[in-house]
């Protein structure tokens, strides 16, 4: 009797355990349903909807609309545009952050909580606050071309209107998210590991691609995968900096949902938005078990 209660305790105890830890689950799995889960179905619905010319839906069923992003060249430009952006945006922003988030990681004291709230401020102003700034630093008669102009320059640089100015807004304007990602990577950072490198006779910039390079890719894939899909989903940054101009899917997506009222087009294009998601989440998966 003893030895069949002692067999049925260690399952008892991993059945206790399962109901446990699928009770802690319950709510973000109703969250996750009730928050993502149904409204991209919903999306997958309006994408194949028909619609009169006045935007109102027919209640019929089409696929038209996937047929034309499918062959239209130029809703495959727009992706091949909005990914390229993204990139570009992810790569300065990562080039630009990781020595500021080195360098918080190595500080201590007070200094590593004034720089710490210099980094997290930006996240206190709206992305419209910020944009405009960048309108006021960057247009024709801005703080950069007057500068520029004072030191005798004879034309402005066109920095408005264009996919520079998107590219240097966004690049700025996620910069906190990179930082913060990758000090959460930093954790790897094992100051003996430098030194011990250093005691070796490696130069410092061996010590930092031998060491501090490899220990850090986590954080770099983290605030990298972070960053290229809030450049991807950005809206206001690209509306104002680019003026029109700039055609990313985040832009075409609100043109076809509020000025032309083609919900499906626009639902379809979000569908597309959320693959991109998804192949960047694969994709960063992939390195994760590469590095780790």
């Amino acid at each position: 009797m003893s030895a069949a209660a002692t067999a049925q305790g260690p399952d008892q105890s991993r059945r206790g355990t399962t109901f446990a830890a699928t009770t802690l689950l319950v709510p973000i799995l109703l969250i996750n349903a009730i928050g993502f889960m149904l409204p991209v179905a919903n999306l997958a619905v309006i994408s194949v909807s028909e619609i009169r010319s006045s935007g109102a839906m027919t209640g019929g069923w089409s696929i038209a609309k996937w047929t034309t992003v499918a062959t239209d060249p130029f809703y495959w430009e727009l992706l091949a545009n909005t990914v390229r952006t993204s990139l570009i945006v992810t790569i300065l922003t990562l080039i630009v952050s990781y020595p500021i988030a080195l360098c918080l990681h190595r500080m201590s004291g007070a200094w590593k909580s004034i720089l710490l709230v210099l980094v997290i401020s930006p996240l206190l102003l709206s992305s419209v606050v910020r944009t405009y700034g960048w309108i006021a630093i960057l247009s024709d008669r801005g703080l950069v071309n007057s500068a520029l102009a004072a030191l005798g320059a004879q034309e402005p640089l066109r920095l408005m209107f264009n996919q520079n100015g998107v590219i240097i807004g966004l690049t700025e304007i996620l910069m906190p998210y990179m930082i913060l990602a990758l000090l959460a990577g930093f954790g790897r950072l094992d100051p003996r590991v430098e030194e011990a490198a250093a005691t070796l006779g490696a130069p410092p910039y061996r010590v930092f691609w031998r060491v501090v390079l490899p220990l850090s890719l986590p954080g770099v894939a983290l605030g990298s995968l972070l960053t290229f899909v809030l450049a991807i989903s950005s809206f206001i940054t690209p509306k104002l900096l680019g003026g029109g101009r700039v055609f990313l899917l985040a832009t075409e997506v609100y043109d076809q949902a509020i000025v032309t009222l083609d919900w499906p087009l626009a639902a379809t294009l979000s569908i597309i938005v959320l693959v991109v998601f998804g192949l960047a989440l694969a994709v960063y998966t992939r390195i994760l078990r590469q590095i780790g």
